[in-house]
This record gives C-alpha cells, sequence and structure tokens, in this order.
C-alpha cells in the first residue's frame, strides 16, 4: 500500500504562481511513476504531468508545457509540480497517483487539492 498526500493548492490570479507537492509514504520502494492528473467541474479527469521515481524522465500534457514542471525530492518521498503563468482554465482538483511495480497502473490516488485561479 502507498499513501498520497497532496498540499499547496489554493487561489491565485491568472498569471500566478503555485506549488504542489505530493507526499507518498508505505510501501514506496514499490513506485515507479507519479503522476499529476485534474479533473474541472464537468469534465473528465486529464493527465497533467508524470515523472519517473528515478527522477530522470518527466511527461508533461500539451497544455502545460512551457509553464508546469514537476519534479522530485529524493529525500522526502516528494514530487512537486511548480505551476507558473496560470490561467483560469486551469482551475481544477489537482490529484497525484502513483504506479508501483505490480500493476503498472495509477494504483494509488490521493484525496486531490484545489486550485482556482481567477482572472
Amino acid at each position: 500500500q502507498v499513501q498520497l498526500v497532496e498540499s499547496g493548492g489554493g487561489l491565485v490570479q491568472a498569471g500566478g504562481s503555485l506549488r504542489l507537492s505530493c507526499a507518498a509514504s508505505g510501501r514506496t520502494e514499490s513506485i515507479t511513476r507519479m503522476g499529476w492528473f485534474r479533473q474541472a467541474p464537468g469534465k473528465e479527469r486529464e493527465f497533467v504531468a508524470a515523472i519517473n521515481w528515478s527522477g530522470i524522465s518527466t511527461f508533461l500534457a500539451n497544455s502545460v508545457k512551457g509553464r508546469f514542471t514537476i519534479s522530485r525530492d529524493n529525500t522526502k518521498n516528494t514530487a512537486l509540480l511548480q505551476m507558473n503563468s496560470l490561467k483560469p482554465e486551469d482551475t481544477a482538483l489537482y490529484y497525484c497517483a502513483v504506479v508501483v511495480a505490480q500493476t503498472s497502473r495509477y494504483d494509488y490516488w490521493g484525496q486531490g487539492t484545489q486550485v482556482t485561479v481567477s482572472s
């Protein structure tokens, strides 16, 4: 089992920045990838960013490339999502999730943190 706790959401004006954090605990040795997803009201959940647990490879959705970066703090089993130049359309509930070696799926999810960008 892996437990995930997100933090760092909030209300920000368009053009501002936020940094989301996802702390993993439990069987972290089984994690192979951590990802961020978001879901806006009335919309489907969408992929935002992911990082291999080695920290070597990162992946970003086209909608956030050039504005968001994902990184990992190896000492704290934490992944960070730095969000710059935020737009109102980035408003959503942001979730982190992890892939574990046993299933190769995003099987563990956090509770989510709300990001609201005002125009």
